[in-house]
């Protein structure tokens, strides 16, 4: 059996805290998904280290890692002297039992040796993975299929991992950094024993244009000066869809737009707003005739945008 150093692959000490090693877990999630990651390997890595998470943050198998002792990673190793009857049943050889597996079938729910007794209710396992969305399926919700791999029980009553299609339903309004539960999403049961739950650490890509506070969403409006001094009237995407805005004469940029009920839904109580910063934007490219008429403009003009500067300092 080869070892695996799951502090490592988390890059975290051999002491962290419980939250320091979800916190890990989130971060190194975030940055290796397949779907959003293009770091090399980035599916290996990420495999690795939700390996790492899966027993290092159940208190029955970190304890049963730990007293493994430590070996380089690749090592083959073998447990000590009484591990295993202090765990549970263990298989009769462990040279072709992978490390992740002998976790998961000697500890908790994922125990399922010769020593179970046959007539009492087993709950299923719960899984745990981390799941990337775009901001549109945050936004409106929707259906996702998940391919796994999970740990269940052979005929043998021994844990094994193996592929799961799994789909989900993720709800509208889910944010960054929540955890969803799937009741029933996880392992089955047995001997009449309920079915385990599916948990999912949600992360949200970011959008080109819309930005996540809370419930509110916020989006750049970007116009022209002459815009900005006139007033006009300009149509702006939503996450619902296209809106007419009107602005104000003599719009400052910085200003606050709110559109009320059109930010992330909530599942109690009323959606958020959606915010768009008014950004004054100048052209850099200009032809002579506009040239001319800026010119022009800035010499009829008694506007002065640095009137503050001129303070009288009294003696």
């Amino acid at each position: 059996m080869k070892y695996k150093d799951y502090y490592a692959a988390l890059g975290v000490e051999r002491d962290a805290s419980a939250d320091d090693i979800k916190k890990a877990y989130r971060k190194l999630a975030r940055k290796y998904h397949p779907d959003v990651s293009k770091e090399a390997n980035a599916e290996e890595k990420f495999k690795d280290m939700a390996e790492a998470y899966d027993t290092l943050k159940d208190p029955e198998k970190r304890a049963a890692y730990d007293q493994l002792g430590r070996h380089s990673s690749g090592q083959d190793f073998q447990p000590p002297p009484g591990w295993a009857p202090q765990f549970g049943e263990a298989p009769s050889g462990f040279e072709d039992i992978d490390l992740a597996d002998l976790l998961a079938g000697l500890t908790g729910r994922g125990r399922r040796g010769p020593g179970a007794r046959a007539n009492v209710p087993m709950p299923g396992g719960d899984y745990e993975t981390a799941l990337v969305v775009s901001f549109d399926q945050a936004f409106h919700g929707g259906e996702i299929e998940l391919d796994l791999q999970v740990v269940e029980p052979d005929a043998n009553g021994f844990a094994r991992r193996v592929p799961k299609n799994i789909k989900v339903r993720i709800p509208a309004g889910v944010t960054d950094g929540q955890k969803l539960r799937g009741p029933g999403k996880g392992g089955k049961g047995s001997n009449g024993g309920r079915d385990g739950d599916l948990y999912l650490d949600i992360s949200v890509r970011e959008h080109p244009l819309y930005r996540v506070s809370g419930k509110d969403v916020y989006i750049d409006l970007a116009l022209a000066p002459w815009e900005a001094v006139l007033g006009t009237e300009v149509e702006m995407p939503t996450p619902s869809g296209h809106v007419n805005l009107k602005i104000a004469p003599g719009t400052r940029a910085g200003h606050k737009l709110r559109l009320s009920g059109r930010g992330m839904k909530q599942r109690s109580g009323p959606a958020g707003d959606l915010y768009a910063i008014v950004q004054i934007l100048v052209p850099t490219v200009v032809s002579d005739a506009e040239r001319a008429l800026y010119k022009q403009l800035a010499d009829i003009s008694s506007f002065d945008p640095r009137a503050h500067f001129k303070v009288e300092t009294k003696p």
